[in-house]
């Protein structure tokens, strides 16, 4: 279901979103200022998992300014006006809690998971590091060094590198297409004052949602944020930012289609094959789901059984999904010796074009709904799980789905709409990226769409 929109709800009121039919109870508050605090209640859980959520990504930056959103994750961390990074960390560990954050190409989170009556404290830590980080000049220049090495250690991740030039040729000319990280190059010329502006700009009230799933009260938990944020709203009457794909237009990016070979002196080849896919939000991310199970999600799936059981050609096969507001892909990586990457390719593309052709049989469908239904039955005794499901449908898709929701699109997936989206994905131009022991204008098998 569509979220009622935050907008149109009256500040100082709470709403319910949904009711579980385990007990469970979703709950939104808009605070003045724009902030929202959105809870879900879980019967019988013992902890409370809470998230900062701010709808700011690296697609939000200039190229000036790129990896400037991770950047500030990790300053935030470095210290407040009433605390030190030591006391940001240990506070949160003292009670056996765990403290993390993370950013993507559309958010960054900052979040907690500790026992329920603890919530208060995570509430006012998180709170602390949203509202008055010093982002001193001093931790600018340490921290630099840091995500440097980080951006070094994801140059030595061989998958990772494959990763990011599939996405930089998928997307094009977006800023989806480059790194969430940034470059050492754009990390160098950072100043504190870019950090500062980009922190001024969009961690603001109305760009903020706290969501907190478990053992919580949500009443409990607004008056804790509330407490924690009063004195950082300037203006009362703002509104909440409506979610990312509600403000965003369906578009398609110019993808590069063909093989880029990256010469790296790796012991296996890393294959990343990957076509457009579709926006979060979109129906057909539904058989999509099933596609891609059937096509490579666990040792039952068709790349599994052909690639490694048959052929013997690689340990890892997987495919794999990814949706933004705007745009997505489908892809598959496999990793084999450099000898064998040839075959390799060919066995991949042709396992795509014959799903394309030839769409999966009723058994394959079976077998991929009762493993998405499992997975999502699963996820959801998961606390973490839960309150990412609502900081995501406020802040980045503006849809909130109960599991019975969930439950009831995968059921009503069938063997045609499955083969329907196997013809419209797979029978697009193929992007192949490579990164292996080999010259750079290596040549490597083109499928029919290649």
């Amino acid at each position: 279901m569509q979220i009622p929109a935050s907008g149109q709800q009256r500040a100082g009121s709470t709403r319910t979103l949904l009711t579980g039919a385990d007990g469970s109870l979703v709950k939104r508050t808009v605070l003045p200022g724009g902030l929202r605090v959105v809870s879900e209640f879980v019967p019988g859980a013992r902890s409370v998992a809470l998230g900062f959520w701010v709808g700011v990504g690296s697609r939000d930056e200039s190229r000036k300014a790129a990896g400037a959103s991770h950047f500030l994750e990790h300053l935030l961390f470095k210290g407040t006006a009433r605390r030190g990074p030591f006391e940001i960390a240990a506070e949160i560990e003292e009670v056996g809690g765990d403290l993390n954050a993370f950013t993507t190409k559309e958010c960054t989170c900052y979040h907690a998971r500790v026992l329920a009556d603890d919530m208060p404290l995570a509430v006012d830590v998180l709170g602390d590091m949203i509202t008055t980080a010093r982002i001193d000049p001093a931790d600018v220049d340490s921290e630099r060094g840091v995500v440097i090495e980080e951006i070094a250690m994801n140059e030595d991740d061989y998958v990772d590198v494959a990763h990011q030039n599939l996405s930089t040729r998928l997307y094009g000319a977006s800023r989806l297409a480059d790194p969430v990280i940034g470059t050492a190059e754009s990390l160098r010329q950072i100043t504190r004052a870019t950090v500062w502006r980009h922190y001024r700009r969009h961690y603001r009230p109305n760009d903020i949602v706290v969501a907190a799933a478990g053992a919580v009260d949500h009443a409990h938990l607004v008056r804790e944020v509330r407490r924690v944020t009063g004195g950082w709203v300037t203006d009362p009457t703002a509104a909440p930012t409506p979610a990312r794909s509600l403000r965003t237009s369906a578009s398609k990016h110019r993808s590069a289609a063909g093989c880029e070979v990256i010469s790296r002196p790796t012991e296996q080849a890393h294959i990343m094959l990957g076509v457009p896919g579709y926006c979060r939000t979109d129906k057909r991310r539904w058989p999509l789901a099933v596609l891609d199970v059937a096509l490579g999600t666990g040792m039952s799936s068709r790349l599994f059984q052909e690639v490694r059981e048959n052929r013997g050609l690689v340990y890892s096969v997987h495919s794999f999904r990814s949706g933004y507001s705007d745009a997505g892909m489908f892809g598959v990586y496999a990793g084999t010796m450099p000898d064998k990457a040839d075959t390799t390719v060919e066995v991949v593309q042709a396992v795509l074009a014959d799903a394309a052709a030839n769409g999966i049989s009723d058994e394959e469908v079976a077998r991929a709904k009762g493993q998405l239904r499992g997975a999502s039955v699963l996820e959801s005794e998961d606390a973490g799980s839960r309150m990412s499901r609502l900081g995501e449908a406020e802040v980045l898709s503006g849809q909130l789905l109960s599991l019975d929701d969930v439950v009831e699109e995968i059921d009503k997936v069938t063997a045609e709409d499955v083969a329907t989206v196997a013809k419209e994905l797979l029978s697009q131009p193929q992007t192949l990226t490579v990164v292996g022991p080999y010259e750079s204008d290596r040549v490597f098998p083109r499928g029919a769409n290649g």
